[in-house]
């Protein structure tokens, strides 16, 4: 995958909003990784803030929804992983400003 489409992926995923933090889950940092394989089926490598949350189905339907906008992902398949822990340090400039964090 070119960088140039995997920027159009990250972008789109910047539209998924968390509705507990009002920020995006890239500024979060929730978005590990994105791949897209030659069939079209676009691997979303993502976790969430605390195990258990309970907008994880909320989350995952977001993101389906945001890249299916793309003319290349033909399916997206959102893999919730907790290894590395997600913690404040992942997150953006952006989002630490927004949320008062130092």
């Amino acid at each position: 995958m070119d960088e140039q489409l995997k920027e159009n992926l990250m972008g789109a995923l910047e539209q998924v909003i968390d509705p507990e933090l009002g920020i995006d889950i890239v500024n979060i940092g929730l978005v590990y990784d994105v791949e897209l394989d030659d069939d079209g089926l676009c691997t979303v490598s993502m976790t969430l803030t605390t195990m258990g949350c309970p907008l994880a189905g909320v989350l995952t339907e977001q993101v389906q929804l945001a890249l299916s906008d793309i003319p290349e992902v033909k399916d997206t398949n959102v893999n919730l992983v907790w290894n590395p822990p997600w913690s404040k340090d992942r997150m953006s400039r952006y989002a630490k400003i927004a949320l008062g964090i130092r």
